[in-house]
C-alpha cells in the first residue's frame, strides 16, 4: 500500500517500541548535492528484474530512497536486467524488520526486491564496490528528513510522483520522491529502543 501522506510521523505507532508501519510515502526533494567520489556498491541479482523493482537504500534510519532496477535503456549504457546500482557503500539497505550496511551484502543471500504492487526475494549473484561521483539527495515534509547517497550517473533512476522512473540526473528539488519511512535505532541490523541522533 502507498501512501501520499505530507506528515510521515503519521505512519508511526504510539506505544512501547513504536512499530513501524510498513508503508511508503513521496516526500518533496528539498536538496542535491554533488559531494565528491566514493565508493558504490552495485548489487547483481540472479533472476530478471523488471523496470518497476527496486531497493530501498538511505544515510540514516529514519528511512530510505527507492532505486530502481536497469532494466531499461539509459544515455551511454545497455540495459542490466540483473542489477541495481544502490549508492555509496556506507548507506543501510532496507530489508523489513532488518536493515544492511550495503558494504556487508554477500553475493547466495537473497534479498527482498520491492516491485510496483508486490516484493519478492532474489537472490545476490554478485556485488560490485567501485569509486564513482555521488550526490546527495535529501527529502522532507517540514518535520521528518530522508536522504541517500547516490551515484552521479544517467544509469540510476528513482520513482516520483509524476514519473515511475526519473533519472537522478534529471532530478529537481520540488519533485516529491518515493521513500520508505523509518524509526533510527539499531544494533547489528536490527530495531531497538534508544535516544539515537543520525544526520
Amino acid at each position: 500500500m502507498l501512501l501520499r501522506a505530507s506528515h510521515p510521523d503519521a505512519l508511526f505507532e504510539s506505544g512501547k517500541g513504536m512499530k513501524m508501519v510498513d508503508e511508503q510515502i513521496y516526500l518533496e526533494v528539498t536538496e542535491i548535492t554533488e559531494i565528491g567520489e566514493g565508493m558504490r556498491v552495485c548489487i547483481d541479482f540472479v533472476d530478471v528484474l523488471s523496470e518497476s523493482d527496486g531497493l530501498f537504500v538511505g544515510n540514516t534510519g529514519e528511512g530510505y530512497i527507492k532505486v530502481l532496477s536497469e532494466n531499461r535503456h539509459s544515455e551511454g549504457y545497455p540495459p542490466r536486467p540483473f542489477r541495481i546500482n544502490c549508492g555509496s557503500f556506507h548507506q543501510y539497505i532496507y530489508q523489513e524488520d532488518k536493515s544492511n550496511y550495503l558494504h556487508e551484502i554477500e553475493p547466495g543471500v537473497g534479498l527482498i526486491i520491492a516491485g510496483e504492487d508486490e516484493k519478492k526475494s532474489v537472490p545476490v549473484g554478485r556485488v560490485k564496490m567501485e569509486k564513482r561521483p555521488l550526490i546527495r539527495v535529501v527529502c522532507s515534509d517540514g518535520n521528518k528528513t530522508i536522504s541517500a547517497t547516490l551515484q552521479k550517473s544517467t544509469s540510476v533512476f528513482v520513482t516520483t510522483e509524476a514519473h515511475p522512473a526519473v533519472n537522478i540526473l534529471d532530478l529537481k528539488t520540488g519533485d516529491r520522491i518515493l521513500c520508505q519511512t523509518d524509526k533510527p535505532g539499531r544494533h547489528l541490523g536490527k530495531q531497538i529502543d534508544e535516544i539515537i541522533v543520525e544526520k
